[in-house]
């Protein structure tokens, strides 16, 4: 009888595996609108021998359901490539004779992925991982990447610094943003943002505002999109260096010449516990120490002995995150709801941000729970995050989303709001409450200067004749 149960299932998974004989490997990509997209477009697009049958969407609410794109997908993919739900990648596998499948997405437990592993390795499938060699864009300018163990440890306000301190340098800059294609993928293939009217008119989300604005406002051009390849070639057209602004806690699309990674003394562990920070931080040239004001010596130094074993060819320095509130005095005893940097508060795992560290320090009367307002998709990211505090995520993936933020907002019990999203929440949404802005920015801390390393670094790449002091 078991012997009969045997010879039932078995010719099935070997004529799966016969029939794939001689015919292009049939692939699935797991993704998060994003490194899925680049990596299909560098490793696979063109690969007679790859035959892409899906992407699978996680992490983003409304990826999966729609396509890429003929126009994206190349020849030989006359219809695109259907993106689908990830809860449903078993069947994927076993209905479309998969036989391999890619995972590409960022910030998740190493044992997160070794469980989707398992899951496809029991459907029959390869498992696989595509590395920097396979997936890297070799630029003709000088590249310096910024990066880090997880995601909300402050690569954004440090790429800031950074592109303000080659700019004082005599230098163009243009920073290269990792993917954030929520919207039509065939329009945001290649994009260049340089004012707020750009970014109105690309009809961008409050997660794209976050990291797009504060670079706009600061007077630095912003390239981002889906085909990377294009954008580093008109990125290459208005610059002398290439400043790579990374997501997550991902490697770079482009190879650097100065990779630049930052781990966080607040989550002390946290440097090899996620997927793929470790191996970034492998691959350090430089490792920040960021906000080291908010952080114990104790963890500072557990952050950098970690730092210090796995990347010992990295020199190791140490960083602020100095947060501001436009005006303090206006919420002290008030009650305020504090409203945080979405990604950062949701799967980076912190259960607050600026915001609420702004609120504290302005000694407000109460911070309400927003959990108390908190309606359609922002009270289910509360049920599907628990670990988050009396903050309210910026979360505005789709006009849906958006607009429960604004009646979780609106209809709070608070006097004002403290928003410690870069993105500006009036401009995007009606609100019946006074919006105080809390900012924070990058400094440095004690030597050795990450400015000096810098500079030293464009010298021996020929762009940086005359370093001034700093």
């Amino acid at each position: 009888m078991q012997a009969g149960k045997v010879a039932e299932t078995t010719p099935s998974k070997e004529v799966r595996r016969v029939s794939t004989v001689g015919k292009p490997k049939r692939i699935v990509i797991m993704g998060a609108a994003g490194r899925d997209f680049h990596n299909f477009n560098v490793a696979f697009r063109d690969d007679p021998t790859c035959d892409v049958v899906a992407f699978t969407a996680a992490q983003i609410p409304g990826i999966s359901g729609r396509r890429y794109p003929p126009a994206l997908a190349g020849a030989r993919y006359p219809d695109g490539i259907a993106i689908l739900d990830e809860a449903e990648l078993v069947h994927i596998c076993r209905e479309r004779n998969v036989d391999e499948v890619v995972f590409a997405y960022s910030d998740v437990e190493h044992a997160f992925v070794m469980h989707k592993a398992s899951m496809v390795l029991a459907a029959g499938a390869d498992f696989t991982l595509l590395g920097p060699a396979r997936t890297m864009l070799k630029s003709r300018l000088p590249v310096l990447a910024i990066c880090a163990v997880r995601t909300g440890v402050g690569k954004s306000q440090m790429a800031r610094w950074l592109a303000g301190l080659l700019k004082q340098r005599g230098l163009r800059v243009a920073v290269v943003r990792h993917p954030m294609p929520y919207g039509d993928l065939e329009r945001q293939a290649a994009q260049r943002f340089a004012s707020l009217t750009d970014l109105d008119a690309a009809a961008c989300t409050i997660e794209e505002r976050e990291e797009y604005e504060p670079h706009v406002l600061a007077g630095n051009v912003v390239f981002a999109g889906v085909d990377y390849a294009r954008i580093l070639k008109e990125a290459e057209k208005e610059a002398d260096v290439i400043l790579w602004d990374g997501g997550n806690n991902d490697f770079p699309f482009l190879q650097p010449d100065l990779q630049i990674v930052l781990v966080d003394p607040l989550r002390p562990g946290h440097e090899t516990t996620h997927h793929p920070g470790e191996a970034v931080l492998r691959m350090a040239d430089i490792v920040v120490v960021a906000k080291t004001n908010s952080a114990s010596e104790a963890d500072i130094h557990k952050v950098s002995e970690t730092a210090r074993n796995i990347a010992p060819s990295a020199t190791i320095v140490r960083a602020a995150s100095i947060v501001t509130l436009d005006d303090p005095l206006a919420v002290a005893g008030r009650r305020v709801l504090v409203v945080d940097d979405g990604p950062t508060i949701t799967h980076g795992g912190m259960p607050y941000g600026a915001g609420y560290v702004a609120a504290i320090r302005a000694g407000v009367g109460e911070i309400v729970d927003p959990r108390s307002s908190a309606v359609g998709d922002i009270a289910r990211i509360f049920r599907q995050y628990p670990h988050i505090g009396r903050v309210l995520p910026a979360m505005g993936y789709s006009p849906g989303e958006l607009a429960d933020l604004q009646a979780t907002i609106n209809g709070a019990n608070a006097d004002m709001v403290i928003a410690g999203t870069p993105s500006d929440l009036s401009h995007l949404m009606p609100l019946n409450k006074p919006v105080l802005r809390a900012r924070y920015e990058f400094a440095e801390v004690g030597d050795p200067k990450v400015s000096r390393l810098i500079e030293a670094s464009l010298r021996r790449a020929g762009v940086l004749k005359d370093a001034r002091p700093a």
